[in-house]
């Protein structure tokens, strides 16, 4: 029933249009001979031929033309007119309906009709589609924008699960849940006032020619969601130490309110020309300060030491990774996002088939540049997938270096059978009501 009201409305459209642009640019009418002219044109006789093939003897005297005057009016306009014998010249001859530039003006009270209508029309299909009733995915904002909410705190973002964002099992993939908490993360920054020419950089930081860098990333997923699912995602700011700050992340999802993912992060300040770590300047504090939230992390801290990895205790490893230019941010290095990606290379095909990763815990040791070529190395625990007794969860350790050997990311990931239900401990955020 839509889609056939659909097809009036247009065809309405395409009526009073029609009738508004007759009445705007009037058709002239054609003149008497235009069809001998056709005829002529089209190959027939000309038109001061008879069907004998004789010539009219018009065609011989310059243009003069026979006008019958049997019915002609007595009197035009008051005036008595009489009635000619003869041949008389088309020219000397006074048209009733001359034109002239006042009579070839468009009809205006037509066309102010026709406009009225069309208007009319317009606001008759808005209601007809008012009155529909909403899908919640329909009432998300189309363009993204977030918002600040809890007291100015506390950043809210949605996002709408795209088909080119989901992997093999239909479900988002991990590299597009860390890109949706990078995503807040600026706009947040970018909400507050905060944004400066860098990426994340406050003000004060881009005239110290400082920017933000991660040190540690800590996610738990507790259910991935899956193509057409609406997610929300909250973000704040914490302090971490001396010289750091301290960002978490909670997604549910924005029909149920379950939550799907937690994570947290440490971020530090490095200088980008000299590329070494910095204090957080008294200026940049006073920006950011008042922003923190005095709350414990939305994950517990995973404060056990990541081991050792190198080529003799690997069980997988995969050689010859090199950054593309698409992978490569704004502040000239790899984004931290596509180590996740890397990492995972050299994870193992069974476990990859037959497992979701539903926690991992990153440690960044150092940037990565366009020219580099790394390794990734992964050993799983237990002595490799063959050796698993137990079918449930699996913890892989990583590293992510150059294959010169020095250390770019060293992590752990703890996988569980896939569809298995993972319910974490909420947090201090995560009991707030869904307002999607």
């Amino acid at each position: 029933v839509d889609f056939c009201s659909e097809l009036e409305g247009d065809s309405f459209f395409i009526m009073v249009a029609t009738a508004a642009t007759s009445a705007f640019f009037p058709v002239a009418s054609p003149p008497p001979d235009s069809g001998a002219k056709t005829s002529s044109k089209l190959g027939g006789p000309p038109a001061n031929v008879d069907a004998r093939g004789i010539k009219s003897k018009s065609a011989a005297t310059g243009g003069l033309q026979v006008k019958a005057n049997a019915q002609a009016p007595s009197k035009v306009n008051g005036t008595k007119v009489g009635v000619m014998e003869g041949l008389k010249s088309e020219d000397d001859s006074p048209s009733l309906h001359q034109r002239t530039f006042i009579n070839q003006l468009p009809d205006w009270s037509m066309l102010l009709a026709a406009v009225t209508t069309i208007f009319l029309a317009a606001e008759k299909q808005w209601m007809m589609l008012d009155w529909k009733p909403r899908r919640p995915d329909m009432l998300v904002d189309p363009f993204g924008f977030g918002k600040i909410v809890e007291d100015g705190f506390v950043f809210r973002q949605n996002f709408s699960i795209r088909s080119y964002e989901i992997g093999a099992d239909r479900t988002a993939s991990i590299e597009t849940l860390m890109n949706h908490l990078q995503e807040t993360a600026l706009n947040h920054v970018k909400s507050a006032g905060l944004l400066g020419d860098g990426f994340g950089s406050t003000p004060e930081m881009c005239k110290k020619n400082l920017i933000w860098v991660v040190t540690k990333m800590q996610v738990l997923v507790d259910r991935y969601p899956t193509w057409g699912d609406v997610v929300q995602v909250d973000t704040w700011v914490a302090a971490s130490g001396k010289n750091g700050m301290r960002r978490d992340w909670l997604v549910r999802d924005c029909r149920t309110g379950d939550i799907l993912t937690r994570a947290s992060s440490v971020w530090v300040m490095m200088n980008k020309e000299t590329r070494r770590l910095s204090k957080i300047p008294n200026e940049v504090r006073g920006e950011i300060g008042t922003f923190f939230v005095d709350s414990p992390p939305v994950v517990d801290e995973d404060s056990r030491k990541l081991p050792k990895l190198d080529e003799s205790t690997a069980d997988y490893i995969r050689n010859g990774l090199t950054p593309r230019w698409s992978d490569l941010d704004v502040n000239q290095h790899v984004n931290n996002v596509k180590y996740i990606g890397w990492i995972l290379e050299s994870a193992p095909l069974p476990i990859l088939e037959s497992h979701e990763l539903c926690g991992m815990t990153l440690e960044y040791r150092r940037e990565c540049g366009r020219d580099s070529v790394l390794q990734s190395l992964t050993t799983v625990s237990g002595g490799g997938v063959g050796s698993l007794v137990d079918p449930g969860y699996v913890e892989c350790q990583h590293l992510l270096r150059l294959e010169g050997g020095a250390e770019i990311v060293k992590g752990r990931t703890e996988w569980r059978p896939k569809y298995a239900n993972c319910v974490g401990t909420l947090g201090y955020f995560q009991q707030k009501a869904v307002n999607c």
